[in-house]
């Protein structure tokens, strides 16, 4: 049984490569979820990754995950993440489990983005790595959905 993945990724994150490169650094989205599809096959698991700068999308893609049959998500909600309540109630809903993944670390940057309203949803959250942080998240994730095939 393949491990399913879904990756969803927000607001202007389709920009990366050009956005901010001191922040944000110089590798596009594009090559992120190249990286992402290799490291999954290195994993024996499958991803799908996809960005949208709409909130209702996200969403969307939430709540029909598990119709879709993902066993977990990867979930980079940009702004969103500091300000929709909406993607928390979709993710505690759909109550698959999530890592919750950002490039830069909030934490270090403006009090406004120190807050993140979805992680109580969340099994983990990676932060800082730049790009890389794609794939510790997908590793993470991997594991804990491993861990929790050999409860079952």
């Amino acid at each position: 049984m393949t491990t399913r993945i879904l990756c969803i990724s927000g607001p202007n994150l389709h920009l990366l490569g050009t956005r901010e490169p001191s922040i944000y650094g110089h590798v596009t989205l594009s090559e992120i979820h190249a990286r992402l599809a290799a490291r999954a096959r290195a994993l024996g698991a499958e991803i799908d990754a996809r960005q949208t700068n709409h909130e209702g999308t996200l969403v969307d893609w939430i709540g029909e995950a598990p119709k879709e049959n993902f066993d977990g998500l990867l979930i980079n909600p940009a702004a969103y993440t500091h300000t929709s309540i909406a993607i928390l109630d979709a993710l505690q809903t759909t109550a698959l489990p999530c890592v919750e993944v950002h490039l830069s670390n909030p934490d270090a940057r403006e009090p406004f983005r120190r807050r993140s309203r979805i992680a109580r949803a969340c099994v983990a959250r990676i932060a800082g790595f730049g790009a890389d942080s794609y794939e510790l998240a997908l590793d993470g994730l991997v594991r804990v959905l491993a861990r929790q095939r050999t409860r079952v």
